[in-house]
């Protein structure tokens, strides 16, 4: 098989302290790849350190790292795709393991996994509440969509050719991790996991994850998203709290009626069937919505499978 090319991706804002060591450290890590950082309007020397590190530098106008890895992919031509942050907290010395796994097994993504242990050298990692939260968001995500992962917001990739030019991107913030699970789980793309060490920032270095509204938009992003590929589980799930409500509002009148033969509340009798029909209404939508996911999810896989696996490429 012909050398790969590798093209490792640094989406950065504001990363002037650490980005020159992580571009190092990936030329170190992975010295025949292309290193491009994409600066997202930072207001310090971003730009100018990556540069001076030897990598090629890009300007990406609109906020969010999902529209930046969103451009990445789009601009960017490689046989394999790797992608970090450029705060130094990934372990560069993986890469090398994770691109083999890649290859060997023909994959089409690798995640790597941050190990949950301890603190580092810097001390612990994780700020507080953000275990319990990844943790949370990766059960939810293995329950309605097939477990598959145990790190799903891990920015520590490595993904095929064929997988990031089949990727429809909507994602415009830190939910684009999810929404790379979620895409591979629902396609049932192969896929692996490996151990890599996660480092806390250096000093100087700060996050731009704010805990709350990230959080949530990440929430919103996993059930946005099972609305839209799994809709009849999506819609079964409202049928069945919408049910509930409406039996818990009429138990009481049928039981009043069986006693003295009328319904005394008629108000509540006419929102118990309001709320039914609702119910049954969503439970109808979400039958006609699964036919049109299927076709969708039948065009995504086609363009996926037009285009050539990493073993095929790399033999080709």
């Amino acid at each position: 098989m012909r050398q790969p090319r590798i093209a490792v991706l640094l989406p950065c804002y504001n990363e002037e302290t650490t980005i020159g060591r992580v571009v190092l450290g990936f030329r170190e890590a992975l010295p025949d790849s292309d290193i491009y950082v994409y600066d997202n309007l930072s207001k310090d020397r971003t730009a100018e350190e990556a540069a001076k590190a030897g990598a090629f530098v890009r300007i990406e106008q609109r906020r969010g790292k999902g529209n930046v890895v969103r451009r990445m992919f789009a601009d960017i031509d490689a046989d394999i795709y790797f992608i970090a942050d450029g705060d130094d907290t990934y372990d560069s010395e993986s890469a090398l393991n994770m691109v083999e796994l890649l290859i060997d097994q023909n994959l089409d993504m690798v995640v790597g996994t941050r190990m949950k242990a301890g603190e580092t050298e810097r001390g612990d990692p994780y700020r507080p509440g953000h275990r319990f939260a990844n943790r949370l968001f990766t059960y939810c995500v293995s329950l309605l969509f097939g477990h598959k992962f145990t790190d799903i917001l891990s920015g520590y990739r490595v993904f095929s050719h064929r997988f990031v030019k089949s990727f429809p991107s909507m994602a415009s913030g830190f939910e684009i991790e999810t929404e790379l699970t979620i895409h591979c789980l629902d396609l049932k793309l192969p896929s692996g996991e490996i151990l890599t060490p996660y480092k806390s920032r250096p000093e100087g270095s700060l996050s731009k994850l704010v805990s709350i509204r990230d959080g949530l938009r990440i929430f919103g992003a996993i059930v946005s998203l099972l609305k839209d590929n799994r809709p009849l589980l999506f819609f079964s799930i409202l049928f069945a709290a919408l049910a509930a409500i409406s039996i818990g509002l009429s138990t009481p009148l049928l039981f009043t009626y069986l006693e003295v033969g009328l319904v005394l509340r008629f108000p509540t009798a006419i929102l118990s069937t309001g709320i039914m029909l609702l119910a049954f209404l969503s439970l109808t939508c979400g039958f006609i919505l699964d036919n049109v996911t299927q076709g969708r999810r039948e065009k995504k896989l086609l363009g996926y499978l037009a285009l050539s696996s990493v073993r095929e490429a790399l033999e080709s």
